[in-house]
């Protein structure tokens, strides 16, 4: 299957990233290589990209389709909270800038071996890196029913998370629960037909939960995050594309506590606790696709993009 990338909030990213030709910018969500098409482009020769990905096939893909820029480029298979380990093993100190375009790819969301589609056949898989054991199989047919409720609930925000955690365990008590149809069907009973007549897939939320279940997601992005706000030189940049509110909301935290860390009570004239701001925030408001590109790219539709500068 071919690997393609359409980058969401591609302009903006670029501009964000305010790139120096000589400078060594780092791709840690690298999919097709989208974006890191955009940062090989405006680098010159002494420029560097990091491109990072769990995928084995989206490493593969993407290395093929930027060879033809003349930038140096490091292709490293590793998770993107590693980012310190990935510098260290590369001997590189700071970064004057990354990226990191959060969820999943469409290539995976495409390829029915995924399982990462409520829309395609396929075994419960959802792995980003076919390396890892654990599957959405594991997390379907073997978690207890107040687990599965939780994970459903919090990180689905399916307000029908009991009811479908229950159908679960009761299908899979005849035979387990193997295919993503499978899985499917289980959701729609669970879901009262007057409330699925509106919003989203009925499975949408569920596997949004087990996908970041398997793939231990908010926790790796948190400590991700902390990194590669480490890691920036002096005026280098992070652009965050977070495409539901459980990242956004964790990225939107980490930013505004690097920017104000005082914790000084407010009716003090003075800060006296000495912490100091690292980063400051380019963007406010995070920034949004326009029209045209939810028009040209459905999967754009509830993008954000936060920028942060290391001062």
């Amino acid at each position: 299957m071919e690997f393609i990338h359409q980058p969401v909030l591609y302009s903006q990213c670029m501009e964000g990233l305010n790139i120096k030709p000589d400078g060594i910018y780092a791709d840690g969500t690298l999919g097709g290589g989208g974006h890191s098409a955009g940062i090989c482009e405006r680098l010159g020769e002494n420029g560097t990209l990091i491109g990072i990905d769990r995928d084995r096939d989206a490493l593969s893909a993407a290395e093929k389709r930027l060879k033809e820029y003349g930038c140096k480029k490091y292709f490293v298979q590793s998770n993107y909270s590693e980012i310190k380990d990935v510098l260290r093993r590369l001997n590189v100190e700071k970064l004057d800038g990354a990226l990191l375009d959060l969820g999943v790819s469409s290539f995976q969301l495409d390829n029915p071996e995924r399982g990462f589609s409520y829309m395609n056949q396929a075994p419960l898989d959802m792995r980003m890196s076919q390396d890892d054991k654990f599957t959405a199989y594991d997390v379907v047919n073997e978690y207890g029913k107040k687990e599965l409720a939780g994970i459903i609930s919090k990180y689905g925000e399916e307000r029908w998370a009991s009811r479908i955690a229950d159908f679960i365990v009761k299908k899979r008590q005849d035979k387990p629960l193997e295919t993503t149809f499978e899985l499917v069907d289980v959701i729609k009973a669970a879901i009262p037909s007057s409330a699925r007549r509106t919003g989203p897939h009925p499975a949408k939320r569920t596997f949004q939960a087990i996908r970041i279940e398997v793939n231990d997601e908010l926790n790796q992005l948190e400590r991700a995050i902390e990194e590669f706000c480490d890691v920036l030189a002096p005026g280098g940049r992070l652009c965050v594309i977070t495409f539901h509110s459980l990242e956004d909301r964790i990225v939107k935290e980490i930013f505004a506590r690097r920017a104000n860390p005082c914790t000084c009570p407010k009716e003090f004239p003075v800060c006296v606790c000495g912490k100091k701001a690292d980063i400051k925030k380019i963007t406010g408001k995070p920034v949004q696709p326009d029209e045209r590109e939810t028009e040209d790219n459905p999967r754009s539709r509830s993008a954000k993009l936060r920028v942060i500068q290391k001062i």
